[in-house]
């Protein structure tokens, strides 16, 4: 029997870009579950398969990308379990789900936002094509949906253009046009990279309001540990399409594991007494993301890795080293872990 809990469950998914230098396995094995109304953190530096695992979902993998194995199991309330991975990417069963079950908000918020089309315009077809609604009734949801996600004289906005918004209002709208017809799943994107430290704040504070409203999942996507702390319930941090953590954020917090995953939380700038005393300084994580045509025998982290140890480290495997703690890290129970203060 399917656990009615669970919403999206990825199973070892494998998507590949097949380029005249070769072949990027942009994900390469990655497996994890997400259920109803937590927050998954997909975790890593640029070039580690976040967006793409994001893509696969919604069947937007751009070409030549292609998933060439795996499952993408989603659970609706109301019906047999699908896998996305086998639907077709143009087809109308994904197009139904895109924007009404499973949303997305874009890292620059002018990659959702039309140019050409007023913020109401957009909300307002978007309502239209899933739901049978007059266009008035249609326009009052999308008012209301600004409101709700703080935007200031909704009823004048809504007849705006994007570049008439400033960042914030734009990432707003965009958050607004996501949530409009209350999706099962939200992923988002870097949704603050581009913003001021206030208002990213305020963003961040807005999307954990409105899941608890809405009662939805999210899937957030970002390369900065410390944006997610206070916001998500597991993590799953990827290294060159792998998943080499995984975990609750209180044990990937309070006892990370695997090499990258300290050295990632290492990078996050410190806060009071400890930023103040003498001789400290920001850590960086040694080295490069390699080349993906390129990558590295065994573990793919090893040449960046100060625990590397040749022979131990050839052939890396998953290790329990807690409860839902896993690891794909041969060494994981030796190494000391990093105190976080």
């Amino acid at each position: 029997m399917a656990n009615s809990s669970r919403l999206l469950e990825v199973r070892d998914l494998r998507v590949h870009f097949q380029l005249d230098e070769g072949t990027v396995r942009a994900v390469d094995g990655l497996s994890y579950s997400l259920e109803r109304g937590r927050t998954l953190g997909v975790v890593g530096e640029s070039g580690c398969g976040k967006t793409v695992t994001a893509q696969s979902i919604l069947g937007i993998v751009p070409r030549p990308g292609r998933i060439v194995s795996g499952e993408i199991i989603y659970h609706p309330s109301d019906g047999a379990a699908l896998d996305l991975a086998r639907l077709d990417p143009f087809g109308a069963r994904i197009r139904a789900i895109r924007g009404k079950e499973i949303a997305y908000i874009f890292q620059e918020p002018m990659a959702a936002l039309s140019p050409v089309h007023t913020i109401g315009h957009q909300m307002i077809e978007r309502i239209r094509l899933h739901l049978r609604l007059g266009k008035d009734e249609a326009r009052a949801q999308a008012v209301e949906m600004l409101a709700r996600v703080g935007m200031p004289r909704p009823g004048q906005i809504i007849d705006r253009y994007a570049h008439q918004l400033s960042g914030g209002q734009r990432q707003r709208a965009t958050i607004a046009l996501a949530l409009v017809l209350h999706p099962s799943l939200l992923i988002a994107d870097e949704p603050t990279t581009a913003l001021d430290v206030t208002t990213e704040a305020q963003i961040l504070e807005l999307l954990l309001e409105l899941q608890r409203d809405l009662g939805m999942a999210m899937q957030y996507i970002t390369h900065n540990l410390g944006v997610i702390s206070e916001l998500v319930d597991d993590v799953v941090v990827m290294y060159l399409g792998k998943p080499v953590e995984y975990g609750s954020v209180e044990e990937i917090f309070d006892h990370p594991s695997h090499p990258y995953t300290r050295a990632l939380l290492r990078s996050i700038p410190a806060l009071g007494k400890k930023s103040r005393q003498a001789g400290y300084r920001l850590e960086s994580i040694r080295g490069m993301v390699p080349d993906p045509y390129h990558l590295p025998a065994g573990c793919a982290f090893h040449p960046r890795c100060p625990e590397y140890q040749q022979g131990t480290c050839d052939a890396p495997v998953y290790v329990e080293v807690g409860p839902h703690h896993q690891v794909l890290c041969s060494r994981a129970t030796e190494v000391g872990l990093v105190e976080i203060s």
